[in-house]
C-alpha cells in the first residue's frame, strides 16, 4: 500500500507551463482583492465625512 502511494506520489508530471497559464486565474484574484479593497477604504472614508458633518452641525444646533 506504501509503496503505490509513494508510486503515485512520485508520477507527478511537473509542466512548468501550467504555471504560466494559470497566471491569468492569480491576476484576476489580485485584482478582485483590490477592488474590494478600495470599496471598503471609499465607503470608510464617506462615512467617516458624514459623521463628521453630523457631528458638527449637532455642535451647531446645541450652541442655538
Amino acid at each position: 500500500m506504501l509503496a503505490n502511494f509513494l508510486t503515485a506520489f512520485f508520477a507527478i508530471n511537473f509542466q512548468p507551463m501550467e504555471f504560466v497559464h494559470n497566471l491569468y486565474y492569480m491576476g484576476m484574484g489580485m485584482l478582485c482583492i483590490i477592488l474590494v479593497m478600495l470599496v471598503i477604504i471609499v465607503a470608510t472614508t464617506l462615512l467617516n465625512k458624514a459623521a463628521i458633518k453630523l457631528s458638527e452641525k449637532k455642535k451647531d444646533n446645541d450652541k442655538e
